[in-house]
């Protein structure tokens, strides 16, 4: 060892702090890697709570999800079921109107039985057949289609005998078989008529 590493080594035994002085960048590089460090934990730490916080908005919106499609398939199952009660019950106000007049008909056929007197049989019957056809006009839109001595019109009667009379000008309805019906103006039952027609 020549003279000057001896110095030198004698000062380092001296003053053991001058050691770590006369290498300063070790320190700094210690310095910046713990800084580097805490840095990256801190980036984890903000990172797993974004993790964190969007399982906790995915699991939310799952269970929203669940719920909703429950809520659609509770209003379906009800919208079939309010659909089935409305065709299983369309034609209830219709049979509550005729009960009245069939209690009616009940009673003039009790009357029919005990009675010889059929003139009140037949005016109950006209009676209960008045009151059906007003229930069903009035509360219904049931009209009856006028036939007898109209002009034909294929759309409202129908034909089950035709006729030719040369004192007709146009096919004209000479005879009602039976009644036609319009439901709110749009036909129900055309009318089984007879029909004059020109001899052309």
């Amino acid at each position: 060892m020549d003279k000057k590493q001896e110095k030198k080594q004698s000062k380092q035994d001296e003053n053991p702090e001058v050691k770590q002085d006369e290498n300063p960048e070790v320190k700094q590089d210690e310095n910046v890697t713990l800084s580097e460090v805490e840095q990256k934990e801190l980036e984890i730490a903000l990172l797993k709570e974004q993790v964190e916080t969007a399982q906790a908005e995915a699991s939310e919106m799952k269970n929203q999800m669940l719920r909703n499609r429950a809520d659609l398939e509770n209003t379906r199952k009800r919208l079939i079921r309010d659909k089935e009660d409305a065709v299983k019950y369309a034609n209830s106000s219709l049979i509550k109107d005729l009960l009245e007049p069939l209690d009616d008909f009940s009673r003039a056929l009790e009357a029919a039985e005990s009675t010889e007197d059929y003139t009140k049989v037949h005016d109950g019957v006209v009676m209960v057949n008045s009151q059906i056809f007003g229930i069903l006009e009035r509360n219904w839109g049931l009209e009856r289609i006028e036939a007898t001595d109209k002009e034909f019109n294929p759309e409202e009667h129908e034909a089950c005998m035709v006729v030719t009379d040369d004192s007709l000008e146009h096919e004209m309805v000479l005879e009602e078989f039976s009644s036609g019906y319009k439901l709110h103006g749009r036909v129900l039952r055309p009318a089984k008529v007879k029909v004059g027609k020109p001899n052309i």
